[in-house]
């Protein structure tokens, strides 16, 4: 499945490069935007995921005792 995903984006940015007339390689300011993007990108999941995917934990208490 990655392969099948990595294809697509790739088709993605090829298509993005067509449509900028940016000649492939791209020139080093680009690659470097590019990969900074994706570094961004690879970090930025886990803290949207600890944003918005919080795990609450349940801690056990001991139940109150009862008055007759």
């Amino acid at each position: 499945m990655g392969y099948v995903i990595s294809l697509g984006v790739g088709f993605g940015v090829g298509l993005l490069y067509w449509l900028l007339k940016v000649q492939s390689p791209a020139p080093p300011l680009i690659a470097l935007a590019g990969l900074l993007g994706m570094v961004l990108g690879e970090h930025a999941i886990p803290v949207v995921k600890a944003q918005f995917f919080v795990q609450e934990q349940v801690v056990d208490q001991p139940a109150a005792p009862k008055k007759p």
